[in-house]
C-alpha cells in the first residue's frame, strides 16, 4: 500500500525523523485557515502541494509556494480538481516554507534480487533519481543493509561516506538515516524514500517530502494501518475481494481467471493471453485477456469458490470464467465438491460458461463429480492449454 505524502509526514514525525509543520485541506476555505496557523513559523511562507499518489507534480503545476493565506487559498483553488496523471486532485498538503541550502535524497527499499534490504543515498536531490542513476551512477550510493543489524551508527555512516557528505553534516544525517530505518523496520515498509532531504540554511536535517509503501502481507501486527487506506480510490471488486480474504487484481480483460497457487494463476494468465491471441483471426478482431488475478490458495472449500464465482461474476467485463486447480494438499475430489456447492449457493447469479481444468490429486475423482453434476455452464477440459483457448472462445462468442 502507498500512502500519501502527508501520511508519510505524520509517520516520519511518530519515528523522530525531523519533518516540518503540515496539515491537509479538501478546500480553499481549509487551505487558508491551515496557512495562516502554518505559515506563523516561516515568515508567512507555506507550500500547497497536491495529494496525489503518482509522480510529477510540480511540473503537472500541483506543487506552488504561497507567501500568505490569501495565495495559499488560491493555490488550493488552482490545484484541486487538478488531473495528474489520471488522478484527481480531492487534497492538498499545506507544509511550513523552508529555507533550503542543500537537496538529498535517500531510500531504503526491498532488494529483492539479493533477498535483502538496500539503502540508495546521493547529494543531487530533488531531481529525477532514475535519471541520475543511469545518466551519472557514481552520483548515487548503494549500501546494502542486513536486515539483523539494520541501519545503526556504523552503517548510517557508511551510507553518509559513500554518498560524500561533509563532515560537519554526518552526525545530523546519521541520526536522520537511523530514524528512518526506524519507520522502515517498525511499519513493516517495502520502500521509505525522501527527495528531498534538505538542508537548510541555519544547518538543519528535515525530510521535506515522503514516500512509504507498505507491506500489506503485514497488516495482521498493524491494526493502524487500515486508516491509511484510500478506500475512495479503491476498485470496488478488489475491496469486496480483500473484505472475504480473496487474493484478487483487477485486469482488463474479458476471461475470469481462478486458481489455487500464485504460481499457478500468473501461469494460467500467460496461458490465456496466448489463446487469446492465436484466436484474434477467428473473433473478428476480439482478443480475449484475463479479467482478473484471484488465487484462492490451498483450499477451495464450496464457500470460498462461491466468494470467488461472485467476486468474478460482478465483474462486467467478464464474459467467460477458467477454473484452473491443481490438487495437491487439497484433492481435486474436494475441489469439485466446492464448485458444485458454489453454483448451487450463487444460483441464478451464475450466469456466465465456467471452463474448469482439474490435475493433481485424486482428479478422475474430481472430474467424475462435474461430469455427474453435468451443470449447464460447466465444460471440463483435460488440459490447460486446452480449458484456456476454450474459455477465450466462450468470451469471443458472448462479446
Amino acid at each position: 500500500m502507498d500512502l500519501f505524502e502527508y501520511q508519510a509526514r505524520d509517520m516520519f514525525e511518530k519515528h523522530g525523523v525531523p519533518v516540518l509543520a503540515g496539515a491537509i485541506a479538501t478546500t480553499p476555505e481549509q487551505a487558508r485557515a491551515a496557512a495562516e496557523k502554518i505559515g506563523a513559523g516561516s515568515g508567512g511562507v507555506t507550500v500547497v502541494k497536491a495529494q496525489v499518489k503518482v509522480g510529477g507534480r510540480g511540473k503537472a503545476g500541483g506543487v506552488k509556494v504561497t507567501k500568505s493565506p490569501d495565495e495559499a487559498e488560491q493555490a488550493a483553488k488552482a490545484i484541486l480538481g487538478m488531473d495528474i496523471k489520471g488522478h484527481t486532485v480531492g487534497t492538498v498538503m499545506i507544509a511550513e516554507g523552508a529555507r533550503i541550502a542543500e537537496e538529498y535524497y535517500f531510500s531504503i527499499l526491498l532488494d529483492r534480487s539479493n533477498r535483502s534490504y538496500l539503502s540508495m543515498c546521493s547529494k543531487e536531490g530533488g531531481v529525477e533519481i532514475e535519471q541520475l542513476a543511469v545518466e551519472r551512477p557514481e552520483a548515487l550510493a548503494r549500501i546494502a543493509i542486513d536486515p539483523n543489524t539494520g541501519v545503526d551508527d556504523a552503517k548510517a555512516k557508511e551510507i553518509a561516506d559513500a554518498a560524500g557528505f561533509d563532515d560537519a553534516d554526518k552526525p545530523a544525517l546519521i541520526e536522520a538515516f537511523k530514524a528512518l530505518w526506524t519507520v522502515y523496520r517498525d511499519e513493516d515498509a517495502t520502500l521509505v524514500e525522501v527527495n528531498p532531504l534538505v538542508k537548510t540554511e541555519d544547518g538543519k536535517i528535515i525530510a521535506l517530502d515522503g514516500k512509504v509503501t507498505l507491506d500489506a502481507n503485514a497488516d495482521f501486527r498493524h491494526a493502524d494501518h487500515e486508516a491509511l487506506e484510500d478506500t475512495a480510490a479503491a476498485d470496488p471488486l478488489e475491496a469486496a475481494a480483500k473484505a472475504k480474504g480473496l487474493n484478487y487484481v483487477k485486469l482488463d480483460g474479458s476471461v475470469g481467471i481462478i486458481g489455487n497457487g500464485a504460481g499457478l494463476v500468473m501461469s494460467t494468465l500467460d496461458v490465456v493471453a496466448y489463446a487469446g491471441e492465436d484466436l484474434r483471426g477467428s473473433a473478428d478482431g476480439f482478443v480475449a485477456k484475463p479479467a482478473n488475478f484471484l488465487d484462492i490458495g490451498g483450499g477451495a472449500s464450496a464457500e470460498v469458490m462461491a466468494n470467488g464465482l461472485h467476486i468474478i461474476l460482478g465483474d462486467e467485463q467478464v464474459k467467460s470464467v477458467f477454473v484452473n486447480v491443481f490438487g495437491g494438499i487439497t484433492s481435486c475430489d474436494a475441489v469439485a465438491t466446492g464448485i458444485v456447492g458454489a453454483l448451487d449457493a450463487l444460483g441464478d447469479e451464475a450466469t456466465k460458461p465456467l471452463v474448469v481444468r482439474l490435475d493433481g490429486n485424486n482428479v478422475e475423482e474430481g472430474r467424475r463429480i462435474l461430469a455427474e453434476r453435468a451443470h449447464p455452464l460447466v465444460t471440463i477440459e483435460a488440459t490447460m492449454d486446452g480449458a484456456a483457448r476454450r474459455a477465450a472462445e466462450l468470451a469471443a462468442a458472448a462479446s
